[in-house]
């Protein structure tokens, strides 16, 4: 994987007045990854991203897109990314074609490349048999593919998706999912803001969370996960005498008789995992069956965004 990131900001700001949007955040995206920016309504999500695609000026901080500084360099920033925002870009007067054809266009694709780029992509968003149906016929996953794919049309090596699923009922977003995978597979890098705590657990590869313009946590599902108390190892016994062994050595651990099973607080992290095995086997307590359950990312952001007020009160 190349050592230049794709997206890298540092102590980017944005205020309106005495209103801060953005307190000086530090992001980094790899390439070839999906990083999904979390945070409730008005946390500053679009901001970030109007600031990144050259829509909005920044206040303060560097500012990197594909090698370009975006105050700088903002065409060459726009010559490396696609855009789908949370409104759709397409104009329901056009029929799929068209929209892709004027966007081939804006792209000076010329006639033959254009043509070909638009056959391409309607291949690949499911979209050739209703090509040449007026887009305001399409439902909501229709447009919303179609909307990703003309952002796609000058072949862009980053993709920012704000709230790219909303309003979309579950097999669409299935759908939308199933296509930015494959999207990252040939190596494109997509930058998502989302409300969907459970499509920044599928998709991401690190995930961000934007609290009243600043950052209060950033890293891995799971290791935003283990940031919140409610994590547990749940160890299942073969019989009593076993679990009254676990019991007298497990003091803090919640048993459940009739499951035979003990509820024992962890972070779910490997040297936690080793010490409570280690533990087990000292004592030699034989263990049926052990599963590790973490907060979901529900958790986290309610936590998270808790503190946040909390510290700031």
């Amino acid at each position: 994987m190349s050592t230049t990131p794709a997206i890298s900001v540092r102590g980017l700001r944005k205020a309106y007045g005495e209103h801060t949007v953005l307190d000086g955040i530090d992001l980094r995206v790899e390439p070839g990854t999906v990083f999904a920016l979390l945070g409730p309504n008005g946390a500053g999500k679009t901001t970030t991203v109007q600031i990144l695609s050259t829509l909005l000026a920044p206040d303060g901080g560097d500012v990197w897109v594909a090698g370009c500084e975006v105050r700088r360099e903002p065409d060459g920033v726009r010559a490396a990314i696609g855009v789908t925002g949370q409104f759709s870009a397409v104009d329901d007067l056009l029929t799929g074609t068209e929209n892709l054809r004027l966007m081939a266009d804006l792209r000076h694709l010329g006639r033959a490349g254009g043509r070909a780029r638009v056959a391409e992509l309607l291949t690949r968003f499911d979209l050739t048999d209703a090509a040449h149906r007026l887009a305001g016929t399409y439902s909501g996953g229709m447009r919303r593919r179609l909307d990703l794919a003309m952002s796609l049309v000058g072949s862009a090596r980053i993709v920012f998706l704000d709230e790219p699923t909303t309003g979309l009922d579950p097999r669409s977003r299935r759908t939308m999912w199933s296509i930015i995978r494959d999207l990252v597979a040939d190596g494109v890098t997509l930058f998502l803001t989302t409300q969907y705590l459970d499509e920044a657990d599928q998709l991401a590869d690190r995930i961000a969370v934007l609290d009243r313009g600043r950052l209060v946590a950033e890293g891995t599902a799971d290791e935003l996960k283990r940031l919140v108390a409610g994590g547990h190892v749940r160890l299942r016994f073969s019989d009593n005498a076993s679990l009254d062994a676990g019991a007298r050595l497990f003091g803090e651990a919640v048993r459940d008789d009739d499951a035979l099973t003990l509820q024992v607080p962890s972070d779910g992290g490997v040297r936690s995992l080793r010490a409570l095995l280690d533990r087990l086997d000292a004592a030699d307590v034989e263990v049926g069956e052990l599963s590790v359950h973490l907060p979901d990312l529900d958790d986290v952001f309610l936590t998270l965004t808790e503190r946040s007020v909390t510290a700031d009160a």
